[in-house]
């Protein structure tokens, strides 16, 4: 799993998040970070949308696989090369 997937999972896991809020501080128009749709697809993340149905004020969530995932990277501890932390501190 890539470092910025990591941060990713650590930031949702930080506290309750809104779509909008994941939208606004992970959206990218770059096709080579595309770590909102990979964690999407491959089941980390979810959204769970309000009770009217709608995106306006749906949360964003790990799955229990995110939840794994980010456990085991925690886990891994620092990094082999760079001697830090292997999950970087979100900087928005």
């Amino acid at each position: 799993m890539s470092a910025l997937t990591v941060q990713f999972l650590a930031w949702i896991s930080g506290g309750a998040r809104t779509y909008a809020q994941a939208m606004d501080a992970w959206r990218t128009s770059c096709p080579r970070l595309t770590i909102w749709e990979d964690a999407i697809s491959d089941g980390l993340v979810r959204v769970e949308r309000d009770g009217d149905g709608t995106m306006k004020h749906a949360r964003v969530a790990l799955t229990a696989k995110g939840r794994a995932a980010l456990a085991k990277e925690r886990h891994r501890g620092p990094a082999p090369k760079s001697g830090g932390s292997r999950i970087p501190t979100p900087d928005r």
